[in-house]
């Protein structure tokens, strides 16, 4: 399928949402979880939206979610902080799992931590961050989450997984 230039250019009638989705697989993404522990039970969601270097005075990411979300609601309401866990080049079938519709599975045999507030991080990710919620705003069908960055924690021997192409690939 392909893309011409003249189809999102054309104001009267909007772009194909299948032709958009194929275009924008042509930009890698980094792919992560968002986690707290709530009641004493792991949530969390995947994004492969996630940016960082929004701001490094405060130190700012962020990620979209889909206005669908079941999950984005728990963790925006019930969490005081939130984990962001870059997963690994190994952790395709882990994001699998936390992305199932199967919200009883999502964290069973997954190993992670939570701090004292809560912040989810999953074990063995080459980056692990302790956040709070920002900013929020409304983008079309998603909305715009800011998250400050509270602490870190980097394992320099792992390699970061992206979603590229509408497939998981290892970066090299």
């Amino acid at each position: 399928m392909s893309l011409s230039a003249a189809t999102l250019a054309r104001p009267d009638a909007p772009a194909d949402p299948l032709a958009l989705r194929a275009a924008f697989a042509q930009f890698p993404q980094g792919v992560v979880v968002v986690g707290a522990e709530i009641d004493g039970a792991p949530e969390g969601l995947v994004a492969s939206t996630f940016t960082v270097g929004v701001s490094l005075d405060p130190p700012l990411v962020t990620f979209a979610v889909q206005h669908s979300s079941k999950t984005w609601p728990r963790l925006r309401e019930s969490a005081t902080r939130l984990g962001v866990s870059v997963l690994g080049a190994d952790q395709q079938g882990l994001c699998r799992q936390i992305a199932s519709k199967d919200r009883a599975q999502r964290f069973t045999g997954v190993e992670y931590t939570a701090d004292g507030g809560g912040a989810l991080t999953i074990a063995h990710s080459p980056l692990q961050l302790g956040t709070c919620i920002y900013s929020q705003f409304t983008a079309g069908d998603h909305d715009v989450v800011v998250l400050e960055v509270l602490d870190l924690n980097v394992d320099e021997t792992r390699t970061g997984l992206v979603f590229h192409q509408s497939a998981f690939k290892p970066l090299p």
